[in-house]
């Protein structure tokens, strides 16, 4: 029998699938049906334009962070070691990848603890499985001191896997657990398949911090799992879950929990779409690991200069001086992303007149199916639900 592979070993397949999505592009992008409507006099001085943001009480100096990707092997390690100069030279948060591989095998430290080392000033968040107990939460935390912590929710993932595992029933109240006893921010994340309202609010409810939609749009591992696996018999989960404009759409009427969005991210555009539908921040993982390989930190670090520079022009033409004013941009949302509003009990077009009416007078009200957080809270969002 073949030995199953080394953690270390699948981290690397995970590297070299993941680029290989990136580099090959993606059919479509719900993003591509989120456009803003151009007003002409609604520009503003782009030296009035603040870029900086607050996520559970973090102060962030922009809108954008390098997302959980990797660690656990020496080629991984170098890896982490370069995003981390690009965080250190740009200012932006960034997370670990799963530390599961730390937590098993301490030898593989340093593969991780480069993110703090290059970046001793930044915030660096954490990343660990939804299983992991609360004592081994505070080891990952403590080896970066870490900002906060990422528990990445991949059950999607892990039924492919083929050594993945396959009982996620104590996942809600494991969550519980780490959110009341670690003190730095919960942060929870899908992994590229959406987290639903649904799911949002019962996070919210289990004390977490932050929810990281972490739609489908990107770096897909339900793929790359099934890549792996020699029957590759998973191909009918292709396109499964929500893209990550859906799950901003879906999560709107959501109060008493902070939204960000990862998840089929390209461009400035992209990211100041996503913070128009509600994110207060927008995370990046495949583009800008692609970019890192294929060319260099200091390309990277570059590419992410212009992202933010591009940001703060669209945000001079829209007349947003801070990332929240893009909540009140209109939208013209079109294609599957309406349909999904429109099966949901979401009013799109209300979003093309954000600026011009106040919420309240576009909506009949909520649907009378809602779940209760929907019914409390519909009418002061552009989604109004009936």
């Amino acid at each position: 029998m073949n030995e199953p592979p080394s953690i270390g070993d699948r981290k690397d397949e995970h590297v070299r699938y993941a680029t290989e999505q990136h580099r090959r592009g993606f059919a479509g992008n719900d993003f591509d049906r989120v456009n803003f409507l151009h007003h002409a006099l609604a520009g503003i001085d782009r030296a009035d334009v603040d870029l900086t943001c607050e996520v559970a009480g973090m102060r962030w100096p922009a809108p954008l962070y390098i997302n959980g990707m990797t660690g656990g092997s020496s080629r991984t390690g170098s890896i982490n070691r370069r995003l981390a100069v690009a965080a250190a030279e740009t200012g932006l948060p960034i997370g670990s990848g799963s530390m599961s591989a730390y937590l098993r095998d301490e030898s593989v430290a340093d593969t991780y603890l480069a993110l703090r080392q290059e970046n001793p000033r930044g915030i660096v968040m954490a990343n660990v499985n939804a299983a992991t107990p609360v004592d081994e939460v505070r080891r990952a935390v403590d080896l970066l001191e870490a900002d906060a912590v990422q528990i990445h929710l991949n059950s999607v993932q892990e039924i492919v896997m083929p050594e993945g595992d396959r009982d996620f029933s104590g996942w809600p109240r494991q969550i519980e657990a780490v959110a009341t006893r670690i003190d730095v921010p919960v942060i929870v994340k899908e992994v590229g398949f959406g987290l639903s309202a649904k799911t949002i609010a019962l996070l919210r409810d289990l004390g977490v911090a932050v929810a990281d939609v972490g739609g489908r749009g990107g770096t897909d591992f339900a793929r790359i799992e099934n890549k792996r696996r020699a029957g590759e018999d998973f191909d009918f989960l292709a396109g499964w879950g929500q893209s990550t404009p859906c799950c901003l759409l879906d999560a709107a009427p959501l109060h008493g929990i902070d939204i960000i969005a990862s998840g089929g991210i390209r461009s400035a555009l992209d990211t100041a779409r996503a913070l128009a539908l509600g994110a207060r921040a927008t995370g990046v993982a495949g583009a800008f690991l692609t970019i890192l390989l294929d060319r260099g930190p200091d390309a990277l670090i570059t590419a992410i200069r212009g992202w933010l520079d591009q940001l703060t022009s669209i945000m001079t033409v829209l007349g947003a001086r801070t990332p929240q004013d893009l909540t009140r941009a209109d939208l013209a949302i079109t294609g599957d992303v309406a349909q999904f509003c429109r099966a949901m009990g979401i009013r799109p077009t209300a979003y093309g007149r954000r600026s011009v009416a106040p919420c309240t007078e576009q909506h009949a009200g909520p649907r009378s199916a809602a779940p209760p957080e929907y019914v409390a809270t519909a009418l002061d969002t552009p989604t109004g639900r009936r």
